[in-house]
């Protein structure tokens, strides 16, 4: 792919002090469609990439291929450059502009309390109601859950999402995925016990703390924007290891990417979102395989983050694992505060896969998680099932998920 005849057109943004800013090409594919992609080399936070293929390797193939043709002096230099890239860049442009401008610009923290005010009236109404129909829900059974069609679920939902309440929202819609099995009452029977403690939490005005208020409020929907966040959020410095990216998606279809990092000085743990469409490439604030050394700006729930200027971008380096035991007192801790946490990172040491019916991975004392196969294979081409330091990502319903592998000398290997 790596060839001046599978890019018809190519080319180099210039930078304002010289050298190249960006690269971008369209590559010919199956399709009647060429795949448009493009790197953005100085955008003051290390490489950004964009294709629109539906892979979900980042960088995908297409733009390796373009920067190894960069890198070796097939691309040249063009005044003009397509619509698609002008757009790109300039909206990297301005999020970068509008994240300074929030950062220096301190919010009225009056303001901001009168508006959260009167959003949480509005979605209290439509928590109340809520409580009333889950206990409608009780009093039926659950044996007439499977003649239920879904439009019974989706009226809930969609009062929800009128009350502003998109959250809970989307937990309503989970209802009738009951899956398989003879066990269905017993996962249906789970989530209306979540959505009942959601409900109880967030309309309880006594013993809830303000950091488990933040959490109830992002669960119901009600989220807190990235300019507050960076003008008055919890600022933390440290070297932050980025541990691995998972891929997901939201009740409403939308796709999402969360990227755990970890900080080598506070062990504190960080998250961060990144919202696409299907067939979009999600641009992530951190690649895999580095440790970045700066501020991270927290969320009020003391977990999700966002990045806050420039920072100092190295390999990463190995980090400090525990055993099983270690790791599900970590998931116990982060559930006690979010019990309605769909996964959690893990950092295993010594760890390798197992089997036994199933795919395990098995840490030095013999304890055992069960693994989910999606980096199975490629876990072990790189270890050849040798134990090795793993960051994963635990969730009881799918299993272990490694995302980032180190062998005994210390060298990372992103799945």
């Amino acid at each position: 792919m790596a060839r001046p005849g599978s890019w018809p057109e190519c080319g180099t943004v210039a930078a304002d002090g010289g050298g190249t800013s960006a690269v971008w090409g369209e590559c010919k594919g199956s399709g009647s469609k060429p795949y448009l992609a493009a790197v953005h080399l100085d955008g003051g936070e290390g490489p950004a990439y964009k294709c629109s293929c539906p892979s979900r390797k980042i960088p995908c193939k297409h733009v390796l291929a373009l920067l190894a043709l960069w890198s070796g002096g097939e691309v040249e230099k063009r005044d003009e450059k397509p619509e698609w890239v002008n757009s790109w860049l300039s909206g990297r442009a301005a999020r970068k502009q509008r994240a300074a401008v929030a950062a220096a610009t301190p919010v009225d923290p009056e303001k901001v309390a009168a508006t959260l005010r009167a959003r949480e009236e509005t979605v209290a109404a439509g928590i109340e109601e809520l409580r009333v129909w889950l206990n409608d829900q009780v009093d039926s059974g659950l044996a007439e859950v499977p003649r239920l069609e879904y439009g019974h679920w989706d009226r809930m939902a969609k009062r929800l999402v009128d009350a502003k309440a998109g959250g809970a929202a989307g937990l309503v819609t989970m209802l009738p995925q009951r899956g398989g099995g003879e066990h269905w009452p017993d996962r249906v029977l789970e989530r209306l016990g979540l959505l009942h403690l959601l409900v109880d939490g967030y309309l309880s005005r006594d013993g809830v703390d303000e950091r488990t208020r933040a959490v109830l409020r992002s669960r119901v929907g009600i989220s807190t924007r990235t300019e507050e966040v960076l003008s008055s959020g919890e600022r933390v410095k440290d070297t932050w290891r980025v541990l691995g990216h998972r891929e997901g998606l939201t009740p409403d279809g939308m796709r999402l990417l969360r990227t755990w990092l970890r900080g080598a000085e506070s062990d504190r743990w960080a998250l961060t979102l990144t919202f696409f469409r299907p067939g979009e490439s999600p641009e992530p604030p951190f690649r895999g395989g580095i440790e970045v050394e700066g501020e991270l700006a927290f969320h009020p729930d003391g977990l999700r983050a966002v990045r806050t200027d420039a920072m100092t971008e190295r390999p990463v380096s190995r980090p400090e694992g525990g055993d099983v035991e270690a790791a599900l007192d970590s998931y116990a801790l982060a559930l006690a505060a979010d019990p309605w946490l769909e996964a959690w990172p893990v950092v295993l040491e010594a760890a390798a896969p197992a089997r036994e019916e199933r795919w395990y991975l098995a840490d030095r004392n013999g304890a055992a998680l069960p693994m989910d196969t999606a980096t199975l294979w490629s876990h072990l081409a790189v270890t050849g099932g040798r134990p090795a330091t793993v960051a994963a990502e635990w969730s009881p319903r799918t299993g272990l998920t490694p995302m980032t592998l180190w062998d005994e000398d210390g060298k990372a290997t992103v799945l």
